[in-house]
């Protein structure tokens, strides 16, 4: 307590002990009312406590048991260390004595073998001696006290033993080699890993099948010089020269690769592949030396070359006489490409058999790749690709001129002969490079032939087409009956008003019918690529589909001159007609009467003209026009019409019954042109339908409902509804002004 004691705090001392009584009270009461309840629990405790006791001894007993147990187990375990230490010397002593057993076996038995000269014996003895351990037995001899000389002397014969061995292998081997004797040479080829020379042997038999490859390449050689020239196989016979290389190539490693297995183990056919490139790396070189030589390559590109520079020369090449010779090209680079991936595929199964290592797989694979792409293979494929590229270039770039040159039109067909002629030849010619089996060759010939088709052909398209289809009142049939009898007098020239509208049309037909090929062809390219290179990577990949962008990017050239052609004809052909057949509509009165109106439910004298007059124009076209030229010609009438009967509709003023005869007139219109032809021309009548829309309605406030802020697809502006509305004359402008649109 706080406050001082003395006669004025004592009142507030006594209160404050009181309420300190108070609480203490309050907690002894609440402590003693616990006391049944602690008694409780101690008498609980009381009869527990007994089996605390049991409790504690029985878990002293426990840990004294586990005490000793763990004590016992670590005595035998000692124990077992002792005995795995003395099994494993046992061991060590079993393998010491076998041996020195197999040392002494081994020393008399390749001594008896090579004096029978029974080398595979003698060289199985020398092969258990080279497994043991050196080392072991240098040890082993010095511990030996009483037989250590003979284990040093069976060591010293051991090892003369295998150095004579190796030495009279290899030179049997080289003996065998020189008497051509298959069967000693495999014989000995055997022995060789027996005696550690895996490198050794590997070497000496592929220098001997190289050997052999050597001589059958040259004998293949002489026999294609000594081909005549009329024989079946003579334009091919250098393709066949290089075809027998890699099919003798295939054919050795085919043979021997399960023997290499065998004796020397897997993992060893990349270094056998790789001895045996070297010569075959030389036999190609020689074959495209002579192949360029006899088939005058150097002289053929050198002439190409100055011709393409313009440069004068009394000399020029045939593109027929390259034919063949592009053939040859393309027969050699896709031999040499089977090639690559026989022995890609070869190399990659026994590199996956020999190691599970991913990377060292990888490290080889990229070895065989690198070994492939740096060889003389590779080189001359290279060089031969470069000198096909330039012949191929000038084929096709002069066949397709002279075929422009030789164009002719047959009055029975829609295009003349260019079109077939055209792309037959760059269709010859993309199939050529696809039998290559080269992307860089394919890619090439595409963008050739995209070039050519895009520039030269395309020109030549728009320039004919540029000169338009000639005015007049000639019809169509009127002209085919005029040309023939042209023809028939020998007096036809290209001056001609009838032949100049028949060649229109067929180049036009021709821009057409050449943007279906290019589709087509652009299509089976794709399919076909995917076929021929089913691995393709990534960089590959991209070069195919810039190429064939490329060919997409010719589609859109020519539906441009497509357009540019049609754009002709509607200024000369169609624009010329329909405006005075729509412009009829301003001399008939649209003020008609109840009767009029009649008699025009069941005659429409202006719709009926004009219908009559679109269909002899159409007909004129329909035989001479591809079906999608004569569609969009179609298209191109009907916005042409649908755009002048707009302009002097509004040049006209309606009554209703006016209006309801407009509204019928465009429903029959259209309905004709879009029976005519496979595409929708409603939405070109769109316009014109709603103008009638208005210009028959019964009361001016209908048109709220029509065009209002909830109508769809209305294609009219408001000033355009009020303006046509205004053409009615029995509308109050009044009226229409105050209309909500």
């Amino acid at each position: 307590m706080d406050l001082p004691v003395n006669e004025e705090n004592l009142q507030q001392i006594l209160d404050k002990l009181s309420e300190d009584e108070t609480s203490i009270k309050k907690n002894l009461d609440t402590i003693l009312a616990r006391q049944c309840h602690v008694e409780a629990k101690l008498q609980n405790i009381g009869k527990v406590l007994p089996n605390v006791i049991v409790i504690r001894t029985e878990g002293e007993k426990f840990r004294d048991m586990i005490a000793r147990t763990n004590e016992l187990a670590e005595n035998v375990s000692a124990k077992v260390r002792q005995l795995d230490l003395a099994r494993s010397r046992v061991c060590e002593c079993q393998n010491r004595v076998n041996d020195i057993l197999d040392l002494q076996l081994c020393s008399e038995g390749v001594a008896t073998a090579l004096h029978n000269e029974n080398y595979e014996q003698g060289a199985a003895h020398v092969h258990r001696y080279l497994a043991m351990d050196q080392q072991l037995l240098e040890r082993t001899a010095e511990d030996v006290s009483g037989d250590h000389t003979s284990i040093s002397s069976s060591l010293v014969t051991l090892q003369q033993a295998a150095m004579q061995l190796r030495a009279v292998v290899t030179h049997k081997f080289d003996e065998a080699v020189k008497s051509e004797d298959l069967a000693s040479v495999e014989r000995f080829f055997k022995i060789f890993p027996l005696l550690g020379m895996h490198l050794e042997g590997l070497k000496k038999f592929c220098s001997y099948l190289c050997t052999k490859l050597h001589e059958t390449a040259q004998k293949n050689l002489e026999v294609a010089l000594e081909v005549k020239s009329n024989d079946k196989r003579a334009a091919v016979i250098f393709a066949d020269t290089m075809t027998l290389l890699f099919e003798g190539i295939a054919r050795i490693v085919e043979v021997h690769q399960p023997i290499i297995e065998t004796y020397y183990g897997p993992g060893r056919l990349l270094m056998t592949i790789s001895i045996l490139q070297k010569e075959c790396d030389r036999q190609v070189k020689k074959i495209i030396t002579v192949f360029t030589k006899h088939r005058n390559i150097s002289k053929n590109v050198q002439m190409i070359n100055e011709y393409s520079r313009k440069v004068p020369s009394p000399e020029r090449i045939d593109p027929k006489e390259l034919d063949l010779l592009l053939g040859e090209i393309t027969i050699m680079h896709s031999r040499a490409e089977l090639y690559v991936r026989f022995l890609r595929r070869r190399v990659k199964n026994d590199i996956e058999i020999s190691t599970t290592d991913e990377t060292q797989c990888a490290e080889l694979l990229n070895e065989f790749e690198a070994m492939v792409n740096n060889s003389e293979l590779a080189h001359g494929m290279q060089e031969l690709l470069g000198a096909y590229l330039a012949l191929e270039r000038y084929f096709l770039e002069e066949s397709v001129n002279k075929a422009l040159g030789m164009d002719a039109l047959d009055p029975d067909q829609q295009t003349s002969s260019m079109i077939d002629d055209v792309f037959f030849i760059v269709q010859k010619c993309v199939r050529r490079a696809m039998s290559s089996w080269s992307v860089d060759g394919v890619c090439a010939v595409v963008n050739m032939a995209c070039g050519i088709l895009e520039g030269e052909f395309a020109n030549r398209l728009r320039n004919r087409l540029r000169q338009g289809y000639p005015a007049g009142y000639l019809d169509l049939a009127q002209a085919y009956n005029a040309l023939q009898t042209s023809i028939q007098h020998g007096r036809l020239q290209t001056s001609d008003t009838e032949y100049a509208r028949l060649m229109f049309l067929a180049y036009l037909n021709n821009t057409d019918v050449s943007t279906e090929y290019v589709e087509t062809l652009c299509k089976s390219l794709s399919m076909e690529i995917d076929a021929t290179f089913p691995n393709m990577q990534k960089k590959d990949r991209g070069k195919i589909d810039s190429c064939l962008s490329s060919l997409k990017g010719v589609i859109l050239i020519f539906r441009g001159v497509i357009d540019y052609g049609l754009e002709q004809l509607r200024v000369s052909a169609v624009k010329p007609r329909v405006t005075p057949w729509v412009d009829a509509f301003l001399s008939i009165d649209h003020h008609i009467n109840e009767d009029e109106l009649l008699r025009y439910e069941t005659d429409e004298p202006f719709v009926q003209t004009l219908v009559t007059n679109l269909d002899g124009l159409l007909q004129g076209f329909k035989g001479s026009l591809t079906t999608s030229n004569y569609d969009a010609l179609i298209g191109l009438l009907t916005a042409e019409v649908t755009a002048r009967l707009e302009k002097v509709v509004l040049k006209s003023t309606f009554n209703r019954a006016g209006g309801l005869i407009l509204d019928k007139e465009i429903r029959s219109l259209a309905s004709y042109l879009a029976a005519a032809t496979s595409w929708s021309v409603r939405d070109k009548f769109a316009r014109l339908t709603q103008i009638a829309t208005i210009l028959s309605i019964e009361k001016v406030e209908e048109l709220a409902d029509y065009c209002g802020a909830d109508a769809i697809a209305w294609r009219l502006t408001p000033s355009e509804v009020r303006r046509i509305a205004s053409l009615r004359i029995d509308f109050r402008p009044e009226d229409i002004k105050r209309l909500k649109l």
